[in-house]
């Protein structure tokens, strides 16, 4: 019983790395169209230019907590990840960010 139990729990963490790792990848792949910072991320989704912004957990609750709070009033897809550091790698740059975001592709 023990065995399974700890299997399941290792399964989870597995399964939230997974997604974070592909959280990351998805960043990288849009590279062109990534919003960095919280200040440009909160200006871009009050002009309805993202479809989906990330948030890195080891970041200041209080800052985050602006950016969660607004992405839910506009319905916007928040994704947690777990390091400012590497989210600043995803986008492309040499320093932490707590927030990023991807700008909606445009149809042109």
């Amino acid at each position: 019983m023990t065995v399974i139990l700890y299997f399941r729990c290792f399964r989870i963490i597995l399964d939230a790395m997974g997604e974070r790792m592909m959280s990351y990848e998805k960043l990288a792949q849009v590279r062109s169209r990534i919003i960095i910072g919280l200040k440009q991320t909160q200006r871009a989704m009050k002009n309805h230019e993202v479809s989906e912004v990330f948030v890195a957990v080891d970041a200041d609750e209080h800052l985050v907590k602006q950016v969660t709070t607004l992405a839910k009033e506009l319905d916007i897809p928040v994704t947690q990840v777990d390091s400012m550091k590497k989210l600043g790698e995803a986008c492309g740059i040499d320093v932490g960010t707590s927030t990023a975001a991807i700008r909606i592709e445009s149809s042109t």
